[in-house]
């Protein structure tokens, strides 16, 4: 696939997208504007009444949510794509680099203006999110009877609990302290606040962690008997014969943090603070999930989606966020990826692989077939001189060929089912049920005929090998070597240690160890 040129040009279809995106459109018209409910502060209570007065209101609110989470600073572009998989070794990038950032993160000089400017970009977009979805709960604590329904209500309420904490856990993967086995304690906001600017509580670890296990429990219960997703496809999450336009908000829930994708972070955090056995049991019971009409919840869709030239494996996720120009964000980082064209690959600019790296990173991989292999990675990039390079493709598609761009396209999976097939298998003691799934994973990636695993000290062996190859551009594998402990980097010259993985605060953030 090749990207015959970098306009943006948005076709949508489908009218319950449409009416959502034009709903996100009015937020962004807010969040350009001013910090008016991004940005709270103490002397804004006249503003917040009239935010939180009607149930579009909280609605608009919510939605505004997923835009921050989606800005560059964040889920958009740093947590996926480039700061935090420089963390993780991902990238090639020459010494003269104009990236400067993504330079000293590769490098783990955490000591840079560049690098500085990056986490604290992150850091504070976090908490942006993390501010408006308390404030979210707060007001839909306290007025209930706005909503014309309370299934509405726990919807709007289930939903910002789980923004909250998604945002506060990546707080914990980035900056909190080794999850296992390290010697530095590190104490972490856990903001329940409602403004930026107000001083939120620091937690150590396990007292960290527990907040976070209150905000996902609140969730689950708040959805598991309001959230359509629990009844309908995911394409359509309304009731035959209701109004669509009163309910247009509930359309496609895959975008959003519905039941099965708090679930599913359930799992992810679970797994990271080591409850192994939590982790297997909320990732079989999603890979087995079943809605009310018997129809599976969400099944791997790498086979079928790739088939389509849907890289980013849209029907996989429990939830994505939206990125209208994740086109020409990927241009700008990973080229154009036009083949063969001398000069399409521009070192200074553009992080890729080596030929060398992309047959390491599918070592003992069956290539002629595997569909990650063949469709993430274009192969005949070139630069100046028409050496061979391997460009990035998951963001990239033909603006000129494509339909539903905004469903299919433009978005970041956030979790998927595939992690939940990792999870157990990585957790499970039971080598016929691990060979079974990884039978199942191998068949959605267009392998057919693999060596099943021996014993389970291959499939662990495995596993980081598979983190690395699957979620490539969605900001998994720095966190994956971080619940590790892992010494070794790979693609990192010098050894990995406490130092490398956990990340300094920034330094305008407040710091409970100097104050004593």
């Amino acid at each position: 696939m090749m990207i015959m040129n970098t306009k943006r040009v948005i076709k949508i279809n489908r009218t319950g997208l449409m009416a959502w995106l034009l709903m996100l459109a009015s937020c962004s018209l807010l969040l350009s504007s001013c910090n008016d409910w991004l940005d709270v502060r103490p002397d804004t209570e006249q503003k917040e009444d009239g935010q939180f007065s009607t149930e579009k209101g909280f609605q608009t609110a919510l939605t505004g949510c997923y835009i921050q989470m989606a800005s560059t600073d964040a889920y958009g572009m740093r947590l996926s794509m480039t700061s935090v998989e420089c963390l993780a070794d991902l990238w090639y990038i020459t010494p003269s680099s104009k990236r400067y950032a993504e330079r000293d993160l590769s490098n783990h000089d955490y000591t840079s203006d560049y690098a500085k400017s990056a986490m604290s970009g992150i850091y504070t977009s976090l908490f942006k999110t993390i501010a408006q979805a308390s404030l979210i709960i707060k007001n839909a604590n306290e007025n209930v009877g706005v909503f014309s329904e309370k299934r509405i209500h726990d919807i709007v309420l289930g939903e910002a609990y789980a923004i909250r904490a998604y945002c506060q856990l990546d707080i914990l993967r980035l900056f909190g302290q080794m999850p296992q086995g390290g010697s530095m304690q590190v104490k972490l906001p856990y903001s329940e606040t409602t403004g930026i600017d107000e001083m939120p509580p620091y937690f150590g670890f396990n007292e960290y962690v527990g907040k976070l296990k209150s905000d996902i429990t609140q969730a689950e219960q708040l959805l598991k008997d309001s959230d359509p997703a629990m009844h309908y496809p995911y394409n359509r999450t309304y009731a035959t014969g209701e109004v669509y336009e009163q309910h247009a908000y509930l359309q496609y829930r895959q975008m959003r943090l519905n039941y099965w994708a708090v679930r599913a972070l359930h799992a992810r955090m679970a797994l990271y603070t080591g409850d192994k056995q939590e982790a297997l049991t909320i990732a079989r019971e999603l890979i087995g999930a079943q809605r009310a009409d018997g129809g599976t919840v969400r099944a791997l869709s790498g086979q079928s989606d790739f088939k389509a030239g849907y890289l980013a494996c849209p029907n996989e996720c429990y939830f994505s966020i939206s990125k209208y120009n994740i086109q020409s964000l990927a241009v700008g980082y990973f080229s154009d990826n036009e083949e063969k064209i001398i000069g399409t690959y521009d070192p200074e600019y553009h992080l890729v692989l080596t030929h060398t790296m992309l047959d390491e990173l599918f070592d003992g991989e069956n290539t002629n077939s595997h569909n990650r292999y063949t469709n993430l990675w274009n192969r005949q990039l070139r630069d100046d001189a028409s050496a061979l390079w391997c460009g990035f493709m998951r963001y990239c598609y033909d603006e000129e060929k494509v339909t539903n761009p905004a469903l299919y396209y433009q978005i970041v999976p956030m979790l998927r089912v595939s992690e939940m097939y990792l999870i157990a298998m990585e957790t499970s003691s039971d080598l016929t049920e691990v060979n079974r799934l990884y039978r199942e994973y191998m068949v959605a990636h267009d392998v057919a005929s693999m060596p099943e695993f021996s014993s389970l000290s291959d499939v662990h062996t495995w596993i980081e090998n598979e983190y690395r190859r699957e979620f490539y551009g969605e900001g998994q594998m720095f966190f994956t070597y971080k619940r590790l402990g892992e010494k070794s980097i790979k693609w990192m010259s010098e050894p990995a240690g406490e130092n490398t993985y956990v990340i300094p605060l920034p330094e305008t953030e407040y710091d409970p160890a100097q104050a004593k």
